[in-house]
Parts: C-alpha cells; sequence; structure tokens
C-alpha cells in the first residue's frame, strides 16, 4: 500500500539528464472500448528509470525518465517543468480507498466507505460494487490528473478483494471494476499502470499498459509479472526498507529482478524523494 503525502508538494528546482521513451505496440488485442494497446499512445517500455515521490520536498535532481507524483499534491506547473527537461509524468490517485484528506472526500457518502485501511489513519475501503456513485468521482479525478498535464495514471489500491474491506468483494467483481479502471484512462488518452492485484495479471494485462508491484520480491511472485515485460512494458518493482535492507536489495533483488526485466527500487515507507536503484549493467 502506497504512502500519500498530508501535505502539498514543494518544488526543487535542480536540473538534472533527461529520459524519455518511444510508443510501443506489445501486439496483443485490447477488448476495451478505449485506446488500444496497439494505438500510439505512450507505453513505457521495459528497464526505463523511474522516481516515485508522494511526500516532502520534490527532488527534480534524480535521474528518471518517469515521474509517479501525488496527483492533487502536484501543481500543473511542476508537470511542466517535468516536461521541460525530457520526461514524463504519471500521477498517483487511489481508486480503491477513501482519504479523509483529499479536497473531495465529502463526495463519498458513507454506504461506500468500509473498514480502515490499517496501514494509514485516516484511510477507508471503498465499496467497488457501488459504481454508480464511485465511477463519477474517479472520473473526475482522472479529468483533474489530465488537465494538469500528466502522461499517465497510477491507480492504487486495486485488490481491495484480498483484504478486510468491510464489504465481501469478489475477484469478479475486482476485476470488473479494475477493467474499468484502465479503460477510463484510455478514453481520456492516459497510459495505465496495474498496481498489485498479482493473482489476475493474466486478466488484466491487456487492459493495463504497465505495472507497478509493491515487495513482490519478498512476498514470492516476480515472475508472474514477465507477462508485461515479455512484450517489453514496463514493471516496476518496488521494495521497502521496512523489510529490506540496502545490502540484501543490491545483493539479492537486483540480480533477481533482472532475470525477468524488472525495473526495481527501494524506498522508504513514506515515499519520500530518497531512492536505491540497481547499478546500470
Amino acid at each position: 500500500m502506497i504512502r500519500l503525502s498530508y501535505c502539498a508538494l514543494a518544488l526543487s528546482l535542480v536540473l538534472a539528464g533527461c529520459g524519455g521513451s518511444a510508443p510501443f505496440s506489445p501486439g496483443v488485442p485490447s477488448t476495451t472500448r478505449g485506446a488500444p494497446l496497439t494505438s500510439s499512445r505512450w507505453i513505457p517500455t521495459a528497464g526505463e528509470s523511474i522516481q516515485i515521490q508522494y511526500d516532502g520536498k520534490l527532488d527534480l535532481s534524480v535521474d528518471a525518465a518517469i515521474y509517479d507524483l501525488d496527483m492533487f499534491d502536484t501543481k500543473a506547473s511542476v508537470v511542466r517543468k517535468v516536461h521541460d527537461m525530457g520526461r514524463k509524468a504519471v500521477c498517483y490517485i487511489s481508486v480503491g480507498t477513501w482519504e479523509k484528506w483529499r479536497p473531495d472526500a465529502g463526495k463519498f457518502p458513507k454506504s461506500v466507505l468500509g473498514n480502515k485501511d490499517g496501514h494509514w489513519p485516516g484511510e477507508r475501503w471503498l465499496d467497488i460494487r457501488q459504481t454508480a456513485i464511485l465511477e463519477p468521482i474517479m472520473t473526475a479525478r482522472y479529468q483533474l490528473c489530465k488537465k494538469k498535464g500528466f502522461d499517465g495514471i497510477d491507480p492504487d489500491n486495486i485488490a481491495g478483494y484480498q483484504s478486510k474491506t468491510g464489504f465481501p468483494l469478489t475477484a469478479s467483481e475486482q476485476l470488473t471494476y479494475n477493467k474499468w479502471v484502465a479503460t477510463e484512462a484510455h478514453d481520456l488518452g492516459l497510459t495505465v499502470d496495474q498496481k498489485n492485484d498479482n493473482n489476475q495479471i493474466k486478466d488484466l494485462v491487456n487492459y493495463f499498459d504497465f505495472g507497478v508491484d509493491e515487495q513482490c520480491y519478498v512476498q514470492g511472485w516476480c515472475k508472474q509479472l514477465s507477462a508485461y515485460t515479455n512484450n517489453n512494458r514496463l514493471v516496476v518493482d518496488i521494495e521497502y526498507t521496512n523489510q529490506m535492507t540496502r545490502t540484501r536489495f543490491l545483493n539479492e533483488v537486483c540480480p533477481s529482478d533482472a532475470n525477468y526485466k524488472l525495473t526495481p527500487m527501494l524506498k522508504k515507507l513514506e515515499l519520500t524523494a530518497w531512492i536505491v536503484t540497481c547499478p546500470a549493467s
């Protein structure tokens, strides 16, 4: 579960090297109503560098081709600066939990609010079955992401059926919601990543453009992500310092993830600018 910022990100105007990527057509059909994966929409390729930061003073000196930033906390002017440096910008949005500090928190009726997410104060699971309520709210968030100039969406908490949400969610209901999450992004011309939900990768790989996982090495399911990397699509493996030392990350995770063409990073749970990446091979 990714940590969110409780304050707006500030900008550090430190210039760094630029990065980018070309569109990629993985050659698999899409059954979404939106743009198919074979379109010219930007899709990050396997091995591309990425920085994920949601908390603390934003540091643009990290050498990464893609920046994943909190959608609400990041101003359009910051996105423009990311683009001016030749980089892509992806916006973080939680689509499966309610967060009391968000400006649109009041739009969620009590009927869709479930158990507390034990990881973070002020966060509760959503009843994703109530799509008539949730979809307009999430669409408005997507539209704000696009208005700010982001290139893609990083939708979090799309595996609620595996947690104690307070609702009897099924894998099938989660799959239906997740497909909508991806399709809605495509309809706005935005790329979108699959965040976790490893048990349904085979059903989602034709809907999402790339992958972002948390702790697949520690939990032992990195191989499943080959469904993306075998088609030359980026997969980010975030390992956290609460369960991983820097030495173990470099000595174990880096060579293991290389076998699956993953892009690993070691981060703190708060997801500040601090990052450890693997040495270039």
